[in-house]
């Protein structure tokens, strides 16, 4: 990514937007609306302070809102070009309220509160489309409850929990846990806002507030205002007290997730949704499955397929690794439902197919190996280039070139054209890129041949 950031030949128009492309192959016309930021991205110099002092947090996009950012921020370590973004629906400032605080703290003077959207025009001789995809939402399969159960997670969502820039640094806290100790923060803020006010009390009458609640209790200062104020809030102290040290107390028997289970096919051979195989969920969950593993050597992992998709060079033999040194076991058969247990944990109700029963299990976290589906805007997306899309919302392509659109000169590659892994995905760019080479080397010529 850096050396494509560097390289003399390549503009980048990151948090940008095509809204409209005219013309045709070796002379397209396309307008971009490079969207405001509130940064200037040649100013930035990606040190995060603002980040660090904004006082605004909002739930992380990037982190699947398992952890949060602040209202100015950078979308993801590492990203190019290493510049914030203000988020308008959250900053402080941009809603009107007294607050500028990026501003003053950015050493660059790269805040800018007055910048507006600009539209550029681009003529290009070829365009490829490399939108990627979106995760299905579990959701619209209840008897899996994703959202009702805490520790029913995305495949996603656990590859946030499990990397080490994530919001749980790498350790495999459940949900339901972080939610607790989430709370228990919760309520020693609010112990604390109402110990200083307890604080005032003992200091300007020289008494312990357990001993005024006590004489209130037993009728004493009904007449006098202040202590029964005192009293008041002794007791509103107390109500904070009483369930923060029991939340204390259940949190120190909190563990990392230990028992996995991995769901394959959620959302994906299923004529209620997609009925194709989405074609890396099958190696992804393997792979999670063995970083768990890596993690915490006593974590065991249980993937529920209708059968394993290891199709690709090597990926039979890591399958077999896993299972071998990572305490993985495979498990024929389809998951019919998901119920809560004891202490938040998911139980998994499946029928074993190689042995004809129907079976139960407890995990401590499940997570769903959701489908590949195309692109939110899509639709939008298609009208504007003018490319038309499969019976499944993905762009479809010629079956003779899977790269080339329904318009010449519009190219495409990766999970925008169907669902695929990684090697294939990057094979497809390379051929992209190749096609759309061929367009640019025939304009080079045609305009040496003319100047000759």
């Amino acid at each position: 990514m850096l050396d494509v950031g560097r390289h003399p030949n390549i503009e980048l128009l990151a948090y940008s937007d095509v809204e409209k492309v005219e013309g045709q192959e070796g002379d397209f016309t396309v307008t971009v609306r490079r969207k405001r930021r509130y940064v200037e991205e040649d100013k930035c110099t990606g040190c995060g302070a603002c980040a660090e002092k904004c006082p605004s947090m909002v739930p992380d996009a990037f982190d699947e809102g398992l952890g949060s950012r602040s209202a100015v921020y950078s979308y993801f370590a590492q990203g190019i070009p290493s510049t914030h973004t203000i988020d308008a629906d959250y900053c402080r400032q941009l809603q009107g309220k007294k607050c500028g605080i990026c501003k003053k703290i950015c050493q660059a003077d790269a805040i800018n509160f007055e910048q507006e959207d600009r539209i550029i025009s681009l003529n290009v001789g070829a365009i490829i489309i490399a939108v990627g995809y979106d995760i299905f939402d579990p959701s619209q399969i209840p008897e899996y409850r994703f959202r009702e159960l805490p520790n029913v997670v995305t495949a996603m969502e656990f590859e946030r929990l499990l990397s080490a820039s994530g919001p749980t640094h790498g350790h495999l806290d459940r949900p339901s846990d972080r939610a607790v100790v989430a709370e228990i923060e919760a309520l020693k803020k609010k112990a604390k806002r109402s110990q200083k006010t307890l604080d005032r009390f003992e200091k300007k009458h020289d008494q312990a507030s357990a001993d005024v609640y006590e004489k209130y209790r037993q009728g004493q200062y009904q007449d006098d205002e202040d202590r029964k104020k005192w009293a008041e809030q002794y007791a509103a102290h107390l109500e904070i007290l009483e369930p923060l040290e029991a939340l204390q107390k259940k949190a120190e028997g909190f563990s990392v997730a230990k028992r996995l289970a991995f769901i394959q096919c959620v959302g994906s051979r299923d004529f209620r949704f997609y009925p194709f195989c989405s074609g890396y969920c099958c190696m992804h969950s393997i792979k999670e499955a063995i970083i768990a593993h890596e993690h915490g050597p006593e974590t065991t992992s249980t993937i529920f397929g209708m059968d394993i998709r290891a199709v690709s060079k090597g990926f039979e033999e890591y399958k077999i690794r896993g299972g071998k040194n990572s305490n993985i076991t495979y498990v024929r058969g389809r998951v019919s439902e998901i119920m809560e247990g004891t202490d938040h944990n998911p139980v998994v109700i499946y029928e074993d197919t190689q042995q004809r029963q129907v079976k139960e299990e407890a995990f401590d976290m499940v997570i769903l190996a959701t489908a590949c589906a195309p692109v939110k805007g899509i639709n939008e997306l298609a009208k504007t280039f003018g490319v038309e899309l499969d019976e499944y919302n993905f762009i479809k392509t010629s079956s003779l070139s899977p790269v080339d659109s329904s318009v010449p000169g519009i190219f495409v590659c990766g999970c925008a054209e169907s669902p695929m892994d990684v090697p294939e995905s990057v094979a497809q760019a390379s051929s992209a890129a190749e096609r759309a080479a061929e367009i640019a080397i025939q304009l080079k010529s045609e305009e040496e041949k003319a100047v000759a």
